[in-house]
């Protein structure tokens, strides 16, 4: 039997560095955070086949004293914290005093630095754990770091890094993630001898812009934020500009990059509705909150936090990220390339408007509540009366020209809240193009896509995709406000019905009532549809009867509005939306097209497909070489 004894420092540091250390890229992490907290402005990397054979940072920050240059490379030895009041508020990327002498105990390293007050540089180095003295070294301020043989004494280890290739590529994106949280200081990155990055001091707005390329550039949306002592600012990608990995998803803790269950989950719920199948966001995301509201001494790697209201946090980041993809097309984008979506207060009817957020731990649970147009914290008031009561931008226009009251002009129009959204008699008031954004309607393509104009040129509509958005935005506020109007049927519609069909239409009968169906059994074998809901009187009953009586049974009645909510409404509005080769009139393509202006999402349909695009008149002039 063995007897318990101490371990030797040198393997201690080890164990430690195997948490820390992982490859090349997380002693690169380390050391660039020891060199931004150090105050540098300026840090220049020089990288040996992907840093395994050697790796150089050198900073223009605060340095460090000749005293205190030994101790740096001790283990637990840090200027960051001093007790754990500290701890709990850490403000700091390091704090830990653990990174030098893990790098130490594995590497062959050498530490040089210069304060302002002393007249020359100093340097340690250090080999299998055990430090050098002290020597005179030439640098004219800062702290320069070289580390070389990565691993040399651990052949455990090392055998494990991959190619210098490999090994590069993930020392590249640790340094993407420190730029896109320090915009304010510059970086260059060589790699054996040649330079492959050069970003100088920016804001963080174009620093995020510069490392994620032009093709985010084009398809990203600024939004800024806050709630109390929470901030949420930074970009987000349109769905349309979905990847198939998740190689452009940046999100930022008080400066600290971070994989966080808690946010992924916010940010995965925010697009759920709008993302196309498999696809994942791009977005660059910055989250500030007080230190002492979230701890980040959760893992040796400190990619992970735990807040201490996770709850106010997730649904404050869900709601500022539906809010900002949730804007209608027809509220957005008055000329500016990135519009921003603040939370500061505006005057009543003016540009951008938008209500002031509550603090975080006021905010609903249901994650429904984001997609309406109005504050969330006003409906336990007013449940469904302010949705009603507030017309659409575009109709309050024309009712002012009119003269009119917008319930009228909505009336006469054929549309509304709860309404169909396809009127089919009165013709629509000519606007501005201001006021339109989409454009007017001209014609109809093939049966598929309306052809509208606008004042940048062409707009080319997929009418059902549209269409279905539209009626999906508005099930779910009827559904949310449990109003859903149903349509009595004049002869009910009986079908013969399987075994589980029929023990679902027993078990669902309140969650069927809900959606505004009238459903029950008139044998043992077949069930009669009695009533459906208003918005879908002209479609199959049966059909559509019969598929969600599918959903239900697939995933369980008990959990359908809660699982599964958003699948099941969404079959309700695809089996309601215009069809292919139904032929419109302008005034309905006009009305098709208000309707989209006023809605949430309106962007993309439910499966995250685009439902329109714009066809510029450079875009024309190309294709004619007209001026060329």
């Amino acid at each position: 039997m063995s007897s318990i004894h101490l371990l030797p420092d040198l393997l201690v540091s080890q164990i430690a560095a195997g948490e820390v250390v992982e490859r090349p890229a997380s002693a690169l992490k380390e050391l660039l955070e020891n060199s931004l907290d150090a105050g540098s402005r300026d840090i220049r990397l020089d990288l040996e086949e992907g840093g395994i054979k050697s790796m150089r940072i050198a900073d223009d920050g605060a340095g460090i004293a000749p005293d205190e240059l030994t101790l740096a490379l001790t283990r637990h030895a840090t200027s960051k914290i001093t007790s754990l009041d500290d701890l709990e508020r850490v403000a700091s990327l390091g704090f830990r005093g653990e990174a030098l002498a893990s790098i130490a105990s594995v590497a062959r390293l050498t530490l040089t630095s210069r304060v302002a007050e002393e007249p020359h540089a100093w340097k340690v180095g250090a080999l299998d754990g055990r430090l050098h003295s002290l020597e005179p070294a030439a640098l004219a301020g800062g702290t320069v770091v070289e580390v070389r043989d990565l691993f040399f004494n651990t052949p455990a280890r090392r055998k494990f890094l991959k190619t210098p290739a490999t090994e590069y590529a993930h020392c590249d994106e640790a340094l993407r993630r420190i730029a896109l949280s320090h915009p304010d200081c510059a970086f260059t990155l060589s790699h054996n001898g040649r330079v492959a990055r050069r970003w100088v001091a920016a804001d963080w707005q174009a620093r995020a812009l510069e490392i994620l390329g032009e093709d985010f550039e084009q398809a990203a949306r600024t939004l800024d934020e806050s709630a109390g002592p929470l901030r949420l600012f930074g970009l987000v990608g349109l769905p349309a500009y979905s990847r198939s990995g998740r190689d452009a998803q940046y999100l930022f803790v008080n400066g600290r990059f971070v994989r966080d269950k808690l946010l992924n989950h916010a940010v995965r719920e925010a697009y759920r509705d709008v993302l196309h199948q498999e696809r994942h966001p791009a977005y660059v995301l910055f989250l500030d909150l007080p230190p002492e509201a979230v701890d980040v001494n959760v893992h040796p790697a400190k990619t992970e936090v735990r807040f201490r209201d996770g709850r106010g946090v997730h649904q404050f980041v869900l709601y500022v990220l539906e809010r900002a993809l949730g804007q209608a097309q027809g509220a957005r984008d008055k000329g500016q390339e990135h519009p921003v979506y603040s939370s500061a207060p505006h005057a009543q009817g003016g540009e951008g408007e938008s209500a002031p957020l509550p603090p975080a731990s006021f905010i609903p649970s249901s994650r429904s509540t984001p997609n309406l147009p109005y504050p969330p914290w006003g409906r336990e008031g007013n449940p469904a009366g302010h949705a009603a009561n507030q017309p659409a931008p575009y109709y309050q226009m024309v009712a002012d020209a009119l003269g009119r009251e917008p319930v009228q002009v909505q009336a006469a129009l054929g549309v509304g809240p709860g309404g169909p959204g396809l009127p089919f008699d009165s013709p629509l008031p000519q606007a501005g193009a201001s006021a339109t954004p989409l454009g007017h309607a001209l014609a109809q393509l093939c049966g598929i896509y309306i052809l509208a104009e606008n004042a940048q040129g062409l707009i080319v509509v997929d009418m059902h995709a549209a269409h279905e958005r539209i009626l999906y935005e508005q099930i779910k506020t009827a559904y949310d406000a449990r109003a859903v109007a149903s349509q009595p049927l004049l002869i009910p519609v009986v079908f013969a019905a399987t075994r589980l069909e029929m023990a679902t239409a027993e078990e669902a009968g309140a969650v069927f009532s809900q959606l505004g169906f009238e459903i029950a059994a008139v044998s043992p074998t077949h069930l009669a549809l009695r009533a459906v809901p208003a918005m879908l009187k002209d479609v199959d009953g049966e059909r559509l009867a019969r598929e969600v009586l599918k959903e239900l049974h697939e995933f369980g009645s008990s959990n359908a509005m809660h699982a599964r909510r958003n699948e099941l409404l969404a079959t309700l509005a695809c089996h309601g939306a215009v069809r292919a080769n139904r032929r419109l009139t302008v005034p309905e393509m006009n009305a098709l097209l208000r309707d989209m202006e006023s809605t949430l999402r309106a962007d993309q349909c439910n499966h995250g497909r685009p439902t329109w695009f714009q066809l510029s008149l450079s875009d024309l002039d190309k294709f004619f070489m007209r001026g060329q």
